[in-house]
């Protein structure tokens, strides 16, 4: 068994490195590619044509993805006392000031920290620890807000943030290998829109360079750009 999963494995790998798929063959393939017993988490990268030099030519932002990433996020509210319960009832994992201490300990079992814009001027002795993960609230990511149970429960209900690295790649988790074709085919297309959207005006020339699906444990699929309107 295990020779002829070998065999299938080496025979697949090789077809996916002759060409670039359509949105749709590559949905079809990534499957195919998953020899792992977990549900894997299925990503695309977009390498972007612009200049990671410029702060004009920053992409990032968030997207709302129709039937969410299919995993648990885990998010921590650093909020005021009075907006702690609206936190806590919208499903924040965490919530509290006194986390703050906590983050300068080390610790760091989250994935999205939503902020108050009253407590910013809070988050000074932490600004680094937080930037170097990719975890600052930032108001163009949604995770500041005077809003915070609304921002917590579109995190939670499948709004992702993304930033272009400085590559110019975008990375994101947009599902699971576990998901149906059509959640996926959806997930991507709303993705990509929003990266079509967000093109900075200054950015001159090819824009989507190159868009890779791949699962957690797979080689990547390359991805014809032309399956995307005005790509």
């Amino acid at each position: 068994m295990s020779r002829k999963l070998t065999k299938n494995r080496k025979e697949i790998l090789e077809k996916i490195s002759k060409k670039k798929y359509s949105l749709e063959e590559a949905v079809l393939l990534i499957k195919e590619i998953s020899f792992v017993k977990f549900d894997e988490s299925v990503d695309i990268s977009v390498h972007l044509g612009i200049d990671v030099r410029l702060s004009n030519q920053m992409v990032r932002g968030t997207v709302k993805l129709p039937h969410g990433t299919g995993k648990n996020i885990c998010i921590l509210a650093l909020v005021t006392k009075e907006k702690e319960l609206e936190a806590k009832e919208a499903g924040a994992d965490y919530v509290g000031l006194d986390f703050i201490e906590k983050i300068k300990s080390g610790w760091k079992d989250i994935d999205i920290i939503i902020a108050t814009p009253s407590v910013m001027n809070q988050l000074g002795s932490i600004s680094k620890i937080l930037g170097s993960k990719g975890l600052m609230p930032n108001p163009k990511m949604d995770t500041v807000s005077t809003n915070p149970g609304k921002s917590i429960k579109e995190m939670k209900s499948g709004r992702i943030s993304f930033r272009a690295d400085r590559y110019g790649i975008v990375h994101a988790s947009i599902g699971r290998v576990s998901f149906s074709n059509q959640y996926l085919l959806d997930n991507i297309k709303e993705f990509m829109i929003t990266m079509i959207r967000n093109k900075p005006s200054t950015s001159k020339g090819s824009y989507i360079k190159s868009i890779h699906l791949s699962t957690t444990m797979s080689n990547s699929i390359s991805l014809d750009s032309k399956s995307f309107l005005n790509a």
